[in-house]
C-alpha cells in the first residue's frame, strides 16, 4: 500500500459522495476536483537587487517542498525601469500528492497563525470555478525561520478546480476544509 495524503483519502471516501448527492451528478466523474495549486510571489525590488529573487525562490521552495522557478518579465516598462527578460518573481505549481499535502498544512497550521483570523473571503472566485487567496506575510508558514527572513512579503495562492461554477467550487473547497467567512 502506497502513501496517500489525508485530504486525498478524505476526498475519495467522503467528499465525492457528498458533492454527488448535493448537486445530483449522474456519475462520479462529474464531481469537481482540485486540479492544482499555484503559489506566486512578485518581487518588485528585484529590478534593483537580484538577490531578492533568490530569496523568494528559496522561500517558496521551503514552503512547498518543490523547487520554485523564476518568472520573467514579458515586456519593457520604462516607469518601473523594467526590461524584457528580467526576473521579477517566483512561482510553484503543485499537483497530486504535494498539492494535498500543502493544502493540509495551509488549513491546519498556516491559516490559524494569521493575526485576528476570522476566515478567508469568499470574493476571490473568478467566475470559472477557480479561487484566489492573498497571503500578506510569508511567516505564517511554519517552514519559514523568522530570523532568516530579510523582508516580510506576501504571496498569491490560486486553487484551480474542474468545477464549472463558483458555487460548486466553493462547496468543494469548503468540504476540503478551507475556512470561509460566514456572511
Amino acid at each position: 500500500m502506497s502513501y496517500q495524503p489525508r485530504l486525498k483519502k478524505e476526498f475519495n471516501e467522503r467528499i465525492v459522495s457528498s458533492l454527488k448527492e448535493e448537486y445530483s451528478y449522474k456519475n462520479v466523474m462529474m464531481v469537481p476536483k482540485l486540479k492544482k495549486i499555484v503559489l506566486s510571489k512578485g518581487v518588485g525590488g528585484a529590478v534593483a537587487d537580484k538577490k531578492l529573487i533568490d530569496h523568494a525562490v528559496d522561500e517558496l521552495t521551503m514552503i512547498t517542498g518543490q523547487k520554485a522557478i523564476q518568472t520573467i518579465s514579458k515586456k519593457d516598462v520604462a516607469t518601473f525601469k523594467l526590461r524584457k527578460g528580467v526576473p521579477i518573481g517566483a512561482k510553484v505549481t503543485l499537483r497530486a500528492e504535494r498539492m494535498y499535502e500543502f493544502l493540509d498544512r495551509l488549513i491546519t497550521s498556516a491559516l490559524p497563525r494569521v493575526r485576528d483570523f476570522q476566515g478567508i473571503k469568499s470574493s476571490g472566485f473568478d467566475g470559472r470555478g477557480n479561487y484566489n487567496l492573498g497571503v500578506t506575510e510569508q511567516i505564517i508558514f511554519p517552514e519559514i525561520d523568522i530570523d532568516k527572513v530579510n523582508k516580510i512579503s506576501g504571496m498569491d495562492i490560486t486553487f484551480v478546480t474542474s468545477a464549472d461554477t463558483d458555487k460548486e467550487a466553493k462547496s468543494l473547497l469548503t468540504e476540503l476544509g478551507l475556512p470561509f467567512k460566514k456572511n
